[in-house]
């Protein structure tokens, strides 16, 4: 887990009023007892998580497809290839939709808009070194050029919520 008491809280509390807003039939299938707590999450969704990422084209037309997703810090972090279509979408309309999902046992769910962590031509996030080094480790440090080929994303979520479909058996497997 890397996340802190601070970025846990912060978390719990929008799960909590993600679902509190939610439709009576979307809480009708996803309620205390079939959801987990910011704690729980983290240690469930580690490493790479793949996730279908929803952005929007020009036209309004949306636009679906799998990238790499890592939850870190209470937060999805995901990226692409410069030149690839989602870059461009993300750069003109930062909002997106991302699901994280494993068969029948879980679904992570989550709306907000996203953050560039190393713009080509700009400033990078001030915590983009250590990212970097958790990507570097993670994919190796020549898997890619990483100052040109990739760009990387922290989705910051408006809304967020999790199906558990045994969350004793999650939660057990996570610690095994």
């Amino acid at each position: 887990m890397r996340e802190t008491r601070e970025e846990l809280d912060e978390l719990q509390t929008l799960l909590d009023a993600s679902l509190s807003r939610s439709t009576s039939h979307l809480r009708s299938i996803i309620n205390t007892g079939s959801t987990l707590t910011a704690e729980q999450l983290t240690q469930v969704v580690t490493d790479m998580c793949t996730l279908a990422l929803s952005t929007v084209t020009a036209k309004g037309e949306p636009r679906i497809s799998g990238v790499d997703g890592h939850f870190l810090h209470g937060k999805w972090h995901f990226g692409t290839a410069r030149g690839a279509a989602k870059a461009r979408h993300l750069a003109a309309r930062p909002a997106v939709s991302a699901a994280h999902l494993r068969g029948e046992d879980l679904g992570v769910f989550t709306h907000g808009t996203v953050e560039i962590l190393n713009p080509q031509d700009g400033e990078p996030a001030a915590d983009w070194p250590d990212l970097l080094a958790y990507f570097k480790s993670f994919y190796g440090e020549d898997f890619f050029d990483w100052d040109n080929d990739v760009v990387y994303y922290r989705l910051h979520p408006q809304w967020m919520t999790v199906y558990a479909a045994d969350i004793a058996k999650l939660t057990a497997a996570s610690r095994s």
